[in-house]
């Protein structure tokens, strides 16, 4: 098992204005799909043994809540950013950013659907600063 997630859907009320919230909070490209009749948008991810995939879905049978599981979208290197990003697109920050130690940053957000998502930036690595070469 690579991973004990390899998909997930995010349930929505309005594909395009949650679509459009995504695409402005984390500066990405969905990619609009159909699964049998269900409509999708799904994010930007890698070959399978390598990333988690998933999809905003328009499903009559899944309702968004504010309850239940969270799931951490990676922010990238800029949280800070993303976050600032919410209100404007419709969503309101319910924790702000916050330091996690070694794991790095997350922070708590609600959709334009109503969806809690948390958002997450890895810590990078420290890298140990190049000696100068010495004089000659």
């Amino acid at each position: 098992m690579q991973h004990a997630i390899n998909w997930f859907e995010i349930p929505v009320a309005d594909l395009s204005r949650a679509t459009a919230f995504y695409a402005e909070v984390l500066r990405i490209e969905l990619r609009p799909e159909r699964f049998q009749e269900t409509p999708m948008a799904v994010f930007p991810y890698g070959p399978p043994e390598q990333a988690v995939g998933g999809a905003l879905i328009l499903d009559a049978r899944k309702r968004p809540s504010a309850a239940g599981v969270v799931i951490y979208l990676s922010a990238g290197t800029d949280i800070r950013g993303a976050v600032s990003r919410v209100v404007k697109a419709g969503g309101r920050v319910m924790m702000p950013v916050t330091d996690i130690g070694d794991p790095g940053f997350i922070a708590l957000i609600q959709d334009t659907e109503g969806n809690v998502v948390g958002l997450h930036e890895a810590r990078l690595p420290q890298t140990a600063a190049t000696p100068a070469p010495a004089a000659t």
